[in-house]
């Protein structure tokens, strides 16, 4: 299945935040969405994930109109990490990553032991198998976030959504994260990424779609996209541009 737009519009109230962007998501990549704040990286994904509906325009799943898919059959094949999540009173760590698995089996469904299987697996890759009967409410910022990733990836599906998923985490999990991103997209899964860190996305991540007011300004592979003219002009960010020295891609040096 492919997952583009076509003019699309996003709003919130009257006010566009998504100003008529066409993009066509690059199936088999880790895609990293990049802009400055409040220029619509998060609202995009929310489009993308039929979270927000469009004002104009329209998203497509493999050329239906996103919002013409079946909810069951698109959480089978699309999964968003949000950048804020609710926490529920009186779960525990499992039963949360369990959730995962309601596109299955209902969300008040019996895990079968496959899921289990899944739900495990999950955690095991996300760090937190440790923290299985641990009440969510009682974990910090970065293992709750762990703990909302696992339930993600126990949803098992082709596409990954994150937005913003390093937040809360130290520097060790976020490149523990962003490898564990990489070792999901060898298995076949398109994950699209909000990040920050330019070159985060440059050192894991296959695509740059750049973002400026709301409208796609660049996008293609990091070699191609990361220029000191496009730091000045997006980010007002006076750099360079050099090769990192172990993972070889473009990386941005402030002056």
């Amino acid at each position: 299945m492919r997952l583009s737009t076509e003019k699309l519009v996003l709003s919130y109230g009257k006010t566009p935040i998504v100003k008529g962007v066409d993009v066509a998501i690059p199936q088999g990549k880790i895609i990293a969405l990049l802009g400055p704040n409040g220029c619509g990286k998060s609202t995009l994904l929310k489009g993308l994930s039929r979270i927000l509906l469009p004002e104009s325009g329209e998203v497509f799943w493999d050329e239906t109109p996103i919002h013409e898919v079946a909810s069951k059959n698109l959480a089978q094949h699309l999964a968003l990490l949000p950048q804020a999540q609710e926490t529920p009173e009186g779960i525990t760590v499992r039963e949360a990553v369990g959730y995962g698995r309601s596109p299955y089996t209902g969300f008040w469904g019996q895990l079968s032991e496959q899921d289990n299987a899944i739900v495990e697996q999950a955690m095991i890759a996300t760090g937190v198998m440790d923290l299985a009967s641990t009440l969510v409410t009682d974990l910090s910022g970065g293992q709750r976030q762990r703990v909302w990733l696992a339930m993600t990836l126990a949803q098992d599906t082709d596409y990954i959504l994150l937005d913003e998923p390093t937040t809360y985490l130290d520097l060790n999990h976020q490149v523990e994260l962003m490898k564990l991103l990489r070792k999901l997209n060898q298995e076949g899964k398109t994950v699209i990424t909000v990040l920050h860190d330019i070159n985060q996305a440059c050192r894991y991540c296959d695509y740059l779609i750049v973002m400026k007011a709301g409208e796609v300004v660049t996008e293609g592979c990091p070699e191609e996209v990361l220029t000191a003219k496009l730091l000045a002009d997006v980010f007002d960010l006076e750099a360079e541009i050099h090769r990192d020295p172990i993972a070889g891609s473009p990386m941005c040096v402030v002056r």
